[in-house]
């Protein structure tokens, strides 16, 4: 059997001197569609952070239980960073943030390959890489953005240049963090059928989010995150309900389901 996506046991990571993931146990398999749900300060940023080695665990202490703690993604504790890159695909706007004005939609999808947001002129390009990143930008759709400046694109367009840059790298899983902030309604429906293609195309879907209605339907399983903590994992039917959504968000409320997604009001 292929290792899992990310395996954590007993996972306590600090943020100064707040803990913002405390004693998480959490096992995502390969190619698994995933929704990992919370409200702001949940810890979803740091869970995030610790899968991508930006963040990470404490040490067991003598307290601890004989069974300590660890991290692996895809079976191995010890990573090259820019290996786990190639596997793991990341969509976060924190990357968009720090592109350039300048930026074109070729260069966001080229600094892929050099863990950048974008082309600096040592870096050096070879037929490979333009190739493989062309692909992307016509995969999604978007090669007429291939030498369109960033801050001439819509906050649509630029998400969508995001994905082809994740994509570059033809990863087994794409890790989504709050996908459509900064959205307007029409771009978020393109995202949404983007994300359904690319789950049914045999990729494996990490959803970080805290916004119900981004849930894809090819999304089987939601958890709940809330104060770094684990308050409900399972399948998603039986995971949002109002009962438990309610608990979640600290609010009365009312859930509708149409079409395969979730919605509150």
């Amino acid at each position: 059997m292929a290792p899992p996506l990310l395996l954590l046991k007993n996972v306590t990571v600090m943020r100064g001197d707040h803990a913002a993931l405390r004693n998480l146990n959490l096992e995502i398999a390969a190619g698994e569609h995933v929704c990992i749900l919370g409200p702001n300060g949940c810890g979803k940023s740091t869970l995030i952070k610790t899968i991508t080695r930006e963040c990470y665990p404490l040490a067991p202490s003598e307290n601890q239980t004989e069974d300590g703690c660890a991290i692996a993604i895809l079976g191995r504790e010890r990573w090259n960073i820019f290996e786990l890159r190639s596997l793991l695909g990341i969509v976060s706007p924190d990357l968009l943030a720090s592109c350039t004005t300048d930026a074109t939609g070729r260069d966001v999808v080229l600094s892929g390959f050099f863990s950048s947001t974008r082309i600096f002129p040592h870096h050096h390009p070879d037929p490979m890489h333009l190739a493989r990143a062309q692909a992307a930008l016509e995969r999604l759709g978007i090669a007429h953005l291939a030498d369109r400046p960033v801050a001439q694109m819509s906050s649509g367009e630029a998400k969508r240049t995001l994905i082809a840059r994740a994509l570059v790298h033809e990863p087994q899983t794409l890790l989504f963090d709050e996908p459509s902030n900064a959205l307007d309604i029409g771009a978020q429906l393109q995202l949404r059928e983007t994300m359904r293609e690319l789950a049914q195309s045999g990729l494996g879907i990490l959803l970080v989010t805290h916004h119900v209605p981004e849930i894809i339907p090819e999304i089987e399983r939601v958890v709940l995150l809330r104060e770094g903590r684990i308050l409900a994992d399972g399948p998603k039917a039986a995971i949002l309900t109002e009962e438990n959504l309610s608990k979640l968000f600290q609010a009365n409320v009312r859930l509708g389901r149409r079409d395969g997604y979730f919605h509150l009001y």
